[in-house]
């Protein structure tokens, strides 16, 4: 198959209100399929408004602005979810417990929680077995999802967004709640992804989460896109002030960490 034309993303001037408060405003951003990027902002900012709005969670401000996906302005849900790669916390709390993990694999695979009959086909499963394998997950196919860690929850999510091989992953804070030693293994986990060419999308306040293979870094405040461009170029001290509003010193080359207020921290 040829590798889509089309960016992957495109917001042309959108908003979206919640609650009666704007949380993208005017939003302009284009991402290539392929591409790493990290979409970088305190709480509040927009982020997991972003991600709902590429998920079809929520929908821009009525005629107005362009929204495009692949070159396409209106997908089904379910086809929309199984093009693109996308693994939320959300996701993690809507599978049933008692499911199988090879069974929330390839239900994942067909964009949807449920696993109907027809569906659990040998094809199928030797897909969710690649699937789980490629997220570092293999060991975990025979267990219930409601009996995982969420560091295991976690990789089986990947998994579920990698059972139709999509040219890119959206992952929403994907370490949040997780201890150090299973966040650092999921972020190796993505680097190996990256390097084999799938591209990631992630979206996250936590600076320690932008590694190296990130190559351009996107900071969002208050709805607005603040700074965009390559990680090296934006992941600076006085951009990381201005967008979280106090001083930051900042340490590393990715992954990285700060000082704030003569504190380190990792900004989490």
């Amino acid at each position: 198959m040829s590798a889509p034309t089309s960016p992957l993303l495109e917001l042309r001037d959108i908003s979206v209100i919640r609650g009666g408060q704007t949380a993208l405003d005017h939003l302009n951003l284009t991402i290539r399929t392929g591409e790493n990027v990290a979409i970088l902002g305190p709480n509040g900012c927009g982020k997991s408004t972003l991600v709902k709005l590429i998920d079809r969670e929520l929908y821009p401000k009525a005629r107005q602005g362009v929204m495009r996906i692949l070159g396409r302005e209106r997908w089904d849900v379910s086809e929309l979810r199984s093009t693109l790669g996308i693994v939320t916390n959300d996701l993690q709390t809507a599978i049933p417990p008692a499911t199988l993990v090879t069974d929330a694999v390839i239900a994942g695979f067909n964009g949807k929680l449920a696993l109907y009959y027809d569906e659990a086909n040998d094809r199928a499963l030797t897909v969710a077995l690649e699937a789980l394998k490629a997220a570092d997950a293999a060991h975990l196919a025979n267990r219930d999802f409601g009996a995982l860690s969420s560091g295991e929850a976690r990789r089986v999510l990947v998994a579920r967004a990698l059972a139709h091989r999509p040219a890119t992953l959206l992952l929403d804070e994907p370490t949040t709640s997780l201890d150090i030693v299973s966040a650092h293994g999921l972020l190796k986990t993505l680097k190996s992804l990256a390097a084999a060419g799938t591209g990631v999308i992630l979206v996250t306040h936590h600076l320690d989460e932008i590694l190296p293979f990130i190559d351009r870094v996107v900071m969002l405040k208050e709805g607005r896109i603040l700074h965009d461009g390559p990680r090296e170029e934006v992941v600076t001290a006085e951009n990381l002030t201005e967008l979280f509003g106090m001083p930051i010193a900042l340490h590393g080359h990715g992954p990285y960490s700060a000082k704030v207020e003569n504190r380190e921290v990792a900004l989490r």
